[in-house]
C-alpha cells in the first residue's frame, strides 16, 4: 500500500473525526500532528498540567509564530518589493503584523471558534485572538516546515485578508504614537542623536537613540533625523507592547512618580491606525 492510503486510513478512523474536520476546514489541509493545532488554540486561562509536570498552553506557539511570521512576511516582501528600501519594508511588516491586524484576521478566519479560554474577553487591550493566530502559524511550521508555512502565509493570508496596495499606502507615524502615549501617562519620552556618519557611497547616516525617564528602549538608524526618529520609536513600542518587564519597570517608576497615586498605565502605544472596515 502507498504512504497516501495509509494516511487516508488513519484519517478515516482517527478518534475525533468532528474535530480533525473541523481543523480541515479552518486550516485548507489535513494536518499530520492535529494535537499541536489543537494546543494552538488553548488560552493560558485554561492551561492542562502533564504528568511530567509540564504546563500546556499556546504560549509556546505564539513564542515561535511570532518569530516565523516576521521572517515569512519579510520573505515575501524583500521578493515582492524589490527596488524598495528596508525603512520601506520595515514599516510595512510592522503593519502587517501588528495585534491589530492579526486580532482582526484570526476574527475572520473563525480562529474565535475555536479556542479555549476560561472568562470573557473584554479587554480593550487583549489580544488573544492575535496571539492564537500566531500561535497556529507556529503549530504550521512544525507540522510542515518552513517552505509550507511561507506558501500558507501568501496564499491563505495576504491574498485573502491583507490588502497591501493599501497597506503600502498608509503611513504609520510611530513617533507620534509613541509621544501620545507617553503624554497620556504623563511620562517624559527622550530622543538623542546618537552619532552621524556616512556609509559606502557617502551618504549621512543617523543614529538615535529613544529613551523613557531614562529607560532605554529603542536604537533607529535612518538617512534622515526624522527616519532614525520613527525606526527608534518602532522598535520602542514593540518593546512596551511584548515586554512585560519592560512595562512593570515603566509601571514601577510613574508610581514613585505619581507618589503612587497612579501606576497603572492607559493602555499601550499604538504601532499603527487601524485600517477602516472597508480596507480591513
Amino acid at each position: 500500500m502507498s504512504v497516501p492510503f495509509f494516511r487516508y486510513i488513519r484519517r478515516l478512523f482517527i478518534r475525533n473525526r468532528e474535530s480533525y474536520v473541523s481543523l480541515y476546514r479552518l486550516l485548507g489541509f489535513y494536518p499530520n500532528d492535529p494535537l499541536i493545532y489543537k494546543q494552538a488554540f488553548v488560552h493560558r486561562s485554561s492551561s492542562m498540567g502533564t504528568k511530567d509536570g509540564r504546563t500546556v498552553n499556546n504560549e509556546r506557539l505564539e513564542f515561535l509564530g511570532d518569530a516565523v511570521l516576521d521572517t515569512v512576511v519579510a520573505d515575501l516582501l524583500y521578493r515582492k518589493f524589490p527596488n524598495r528600501k528596508e525603512g520601506f519594508m520595515t514599516n510595512t511588516r510592522s503593519k502587517i503584523v501588528q495585534r491589530e491586524s492579526l486580532n482582526r484576521i484570526a476574527l475572520k478566519m473563525g480562529l474565535d471558534k475555536m479556542i479555549v479560554s476560561s472568562g470573557r474577553v473584554n479587554s480593550h487591550n487583549n489580544y488573544m485572538y492575535g496571539n492564537a493566530f500566531e500561535a497556529l502559524i507556529g503549530a504550521i511550521y512544525l507540522d510542515r516546515g518552513y517552505r509550507y508555512c511561507c506558501r500558507y502565509v501568501q496564499t491563505q493570508i495576504i491574498e485573502k485578508y491583507v490588502p497591501l496596495d493599501k497597506i503600502v499606502r498608509k503611513e504609520v507615524n510611530f513617533k507620534s504614537n509613541l509621544i501620545e502615549w507617553s503624554q497620556k501617562n504623563k511620562l517624559e519620552i527622550i530622543f538623542d542623536l546618537i552619532e552621524t556618519f556616512t556609509d559606502k557611497e557617502g551618504s549621512p547616516v543617523f543614529q538615535t537613540s529613544v529613551s523613557l525617564m531614562g529607560v532605554p528602549l529603542g536604537i533607529g538608524i535612518g538617512y534622515t533625523k526624522k527616519e532614525s526618529q520613527q525606526s527608534a520609536s518602532r522598535m520602542a513600542i514593540r518593546k512596551i507592547r511584548k515586554d512585560k518587564d519592560v512595562r512593570q519597570q515603566i509601571s514601577e517608576m510613574k508610581a514613585r512618580l505619581c507618589d503612587n497615586k497612579e501606576s497603572a498605565l492607559h493602555d499601550l502605544p499604538e504601532i499603527g491606525e487601524e485600517l477602516s472596515p472597508e480596507t480591513a
